[in-house]
């Protein structure tokens, strides 16, 4: 069963949590969790560039010449791709697809193996409690400053914590139903409150 130390709110040892072993103790494969990665970051993918092509540039309807006679090659519309201010080959268009699909079961898999890399190296900082009676960035700053690169997973939505923590550089909040591939590991630390265990249980693990 992992263990971890908890700390309080000023950064102190108070005690050792143990934690669930499904979650924070299985097997890693370095494959899963890069395909989970990039399946992620591929449906994240937003096509923005766009060129148009001849059906879609304005004029050309009409043959610019005579097929014969001119001694000019043979064309049937200025909105060629050979004519300058013609429609583009092969160039980007929006309704490129990126999206890449992947199993639940094996998504879920590779976020517990993120997690239990987490535990191993000692990059998950457990704390009895987390909770602002005000949004105050100066507080929240002495807590995390230890930690260069922290994702704080917090239980619940808490308008206090989030704004305490959106000016802090190289740091983010997110609810612990929300955990993804891509956010644990573009930050080194994970730091939560124990609460957020029993949430990450409830929404990873019994469904």
């Amino acid at each position: 069963m992992p263990r971890v130390n908890t700390h309080n709110i000023k950064g102190e040892k108070i005690g050792t949590a143990i934690l669930p072993p499904e979650i924070f103790d299985v097997e890693m494969k370095a494959d899963l969790v890069h395909q989970a990665a990039m399946a992620q970051m591929a449906n994240r993918r937003q096509m923005v560039a766009h060129v148009k092509n001849r059906s879609e540039v304005r004029g050309g309807g009409i043959k610019p010449w005579r097929q014969k006679g001119t001694g000019r090659a043979r064309h049937g519309s200025i909105r060629s791709p050979l004519w300058v201010g013609g429609g583009v080959t092969f160039g980007p268009q929006r309704e490129q697809v990126f999206k890449k699909k992947i199993n639940k079961k094996m998504k879920r898999k590779a976020l517990f193996m993120v997690l239990t890399s987490k535990v191993k190296d000692n990059e998950l900082i457990l704390l009895d409690k987390l909770e602002m009676k005000e949004p105050k960035t100066k507080i929240m700053a002495e807590v995390l400053k230890k930690y260069p690169s922290v994702l704080v997973a917090i239980p619940k939505k808490d308008e206090n914590i989030t704004r305490a923590t959106r000016n802090i550089p190289r740091a983010k909040i997110i609810r612990a139903d929300s955990l993804n591939i891509l956010d644990l590991l573009s930050f080194k630390y994970l730091l939560m409150p124990k609460e957020a265990i029993k949430i990450i249980e409830k929404t990873y693990v019994t469904i």
